[in-house]
């Protein structure tokens, strides 16, 4: 048996489902790369997170991180690149030679990849669903292109609103509405997050960073009403794709 001598991961808890082990595996096989290796690391808190960076990631050249360790990896990183400082959340660490972990964030390469053909100049505003990582990864995109934003969350802050405060004269200025939260995900397919869809016209885009199941509730609502979709598969892909140009 080849013994596998480029060894990747992801990191994250309860990963079992895993997308990028799937891609990056499938991804080898089509490159004939019979040395190369990429395995969930799925760890169940911050300890166990800790213990494995003091012994265990020298075997590894390189990692993609998800929920819920995107900000706890920040403090086992020796160099964090100026986007992922700005966002405040890693998906991805390269492995130098020397053993240095260096963070980067690939999000915002995915999501401006896969949204950016959606966009009209008349979608100038957007309602962000969800406050994590993947989140300040959309808000920092948007940033870039000149769309204001709001963010919404299941309570009230100072930079944020509640889902109850979701008006219909909100609905019509805010034309492109993102779920970064995890509602709706497979198997809990029969949920969506709680913005009044009667308000969703022809003229919104609705995109969904869900990928299991292909087309979210919150998609197919958004779809009966003339929506534009999309699901966060190719944002995975092109962000898969910017992982492997870093790690090499």
């Amino acid at each position: 048996m080849i013994e596998k001598t480029h060894k990747y991961g992801l990191i994250g808890k309860n990963i079992s489902y895993s997308f990028s082990r799937q891609y990056f595996t499938d991804k080898f096989k089509e490159l004939q790369l019979s040395q190369h290796s990429y395995e969930n690391v799925d760890k169940k808190s911050s300890e166990e997170l800790a213990s494995f960076f003091e012994n265990d990631f020298k075997k590894f050249k390189g990692f993609s991180v998800t929920i819920p360790f995107k900000h706890d990896v920040f403090r086992f990183l020796d160099e964090v690149e100026v986007e992922a400082e700005k966002i405040g959340a890693v998906n991805c660490i390269k492995v130098t030679e020397d053993h240095k972990l260096i963070g980067y964030n690939t999000d915002v390469y995915g999501f401006k990849k896969a949204i950016e053909p959606m966009l009209t100049p008349m979608h100038t505003k957007a309602l962000i669903l969800g406050t994590g990582g993947a989140a300040k990864a959309v808000a920092y995109v948007f940033d870039g292109l000149g769309i204001s934003y709001t963010f919404v969350s299941r309570s009230e802050g100072a930079t944020k609103i509640a889902y109850t405060a979701i008006t219909k004269e909100l609905m019509e200025a805010h034309l492109v509405v993102v779920n970064c939260s995890p509602v709706g995900t497979f198997p809990n397919v029969d949920q969506c997050p709680d913005i009044p869809y009667p308000f969703i016209t022809d003229k919104h885009v609705l995109f969904d960073l869900i990928y299991n199941p292909a087309e979210t509730l919150f998609l197919s609502k958004g779809k009966s009403k003339g929506a534009a979709i999309k699901n966060g598969l190719e944002m995975l892909e092109q962000q898969a794709e910017k992982a492997w140009d870093i790690w090499n």
